[in-house]
């Protein structure tokens, strides 16, 4: 039990489990509230963030799940959204383009792991998707990357959107690059144009692919990237079959062995303020950066406050529809915290990324929360 001030944060670390502890949190309060999880692993040596669910639903969509894909195997996380005391939930998982299906039974508020490493039925390096469908309630779902040195995390997708919006997209960045797995989550085969935006740096260029009911595509061929430094936005420009689709984004530095992962966003959940809870500036090495990306028709201005201790002055930018600001927390002073970025009338997402440039995979990223 705690009391939060408004706008701010706290930190919960260790939590209070056991060790051995693998399972799942339900957050009550009597205000809105929003949480992310940074999930560490080998002596803090690898990480990555990941967001709360406000709700379940009877389908969740994974569009990256592997198997042995060079080193890479995912297992993920289904948790019964109902309250502690509900009711159970019979839970059904289907990989794309196998007859492979596993179910499990689920008590209320509990989670259940399904790892793919260990999974049989499926072929070695596979790279595909999965579907997740509840019967007697509504659950969630969120998806470990995982090799022997990088994790990257993302949630399973509780709706879709036939154009789906992309905050952050990099290539041959200071040895990032990105790449974007779109799934199919309607009925039906539809062509998928990936249009990308450049911001600080690069050309604009697109991608298309065919996508089958179900099954999920990866768009990273895009010219532009690959061959000069490209940092912007991305978006989902083309859609023949008006098919829902979800998106997620991985973010890879090979050389240093730093990734992440983030959710693409639904236009239709932008909004004119965004949340992000863990804020950083020289916190024991590591900083932070986000990125905001106006999903409006027309030009923003927006501003973003920073809430606690040492807080930087604010940043305030005009933002240029479907173009992104970023904004990197670099410099002496130590901060933790909070922001918020608001444009009035405005239509914002956003993504931040945590960084340590330090040795291992201390690269963590969630998605800003719409209000």
């Amino acid at each position: 039990n705690d009391v939060i001030t408004a706008s701010a944060s706290t930190t919960y670390f260790p939590i209070g489990a056991s060790a051995g502890f693998n399972g799942s949190v339900v957050i009550s309060s009597d205000q809105e509230v929003a949480a992310i999880v940074n999930v560490l692993g080998d002596g803090f040596d690898f990480g990555e963030s990941y967001e709360s669910f406000t709700a379940g639903a009877a389908t969740v969509n994974l569009p990256l799940i592997m198997k042995g894909n060079f080193g890479y195997n995912t297992w993920f996380n289904v948790q019964n959204a109902s309250s502690p005391g509900g009711s159970d939930v019979n839970v059904s998982i289907s990989y794309a383009d196998t007859a492979c299906t596993e179910t499990k039974t689920i008590k209320a508020g509990a989670a259940a792991t399904f790892d793919q490493s260990t999974n049989t039925c499926l072929p070695a390096g596979y790279v595909g998707a999965a579907t997740v469908t509840a019967t007697g309630g509504n659950v969630v779902a969120t998806v470990m990357e995982v090799s022997t040195n990088t994790l990257f995390a993302y949630n399973g997708f509780t709706g879709g959107s036939t154009a789906p919006i992309m905050p952050l997209v990099q290539g041959n960045n200071y040895g990032y690059f990105t790449g974007i797995q779109v799934q199919n989550a309607g009925g039906a085969s539809t062509d998928v144009t990936v249009s990308y935006v450049a911001g600080d740096s690069g050309n604009d260029c697109t991608q298309t692919e065919t996508i089958a009911a179900g099954a999920s595509a990866t768009f990273q061929d895009c010219s532009s990237m690959t061959v000069s430094q490209f940092v912007g936005g991305a978006s989902v420009t083309a859609n023949s079959g008006s098919e829902p689709l979800v998106a997620i984004v991985n973010q890879l530095n090979t050389s240093a062995g730093k990734g992440a992962a983030y959710n693409g966003f639904d236009p239709a959940s932008a909004s004119a303020t965004v949340n992000f809870p863990l804020i950083m500036r020289d916190n024991f090495g590591y900083f932070t950066g986000f990125n905001v990306y106006n999903a409006g028709a027309a030009s923003a201005s927006v501003t973003c406050t920073f809430n606690g201790a040492g807080a930087p002055a604010p940043v305030v930018a005009t933002v240029a529809s479907d173009s992104t600001l970023t904004a990197v927390q670099t410099g002496a002073g130590n901060f933790v915290g909070s922001v918020t970025c608001n444009a009035p009338g405005g239509s914002l997402v956003g993504v931040a990324n945590e960084l340590s440039t330090g040795a291992g995979d201390n690269l963590f990223a969630y998605g800003g929360f719409n209000q």
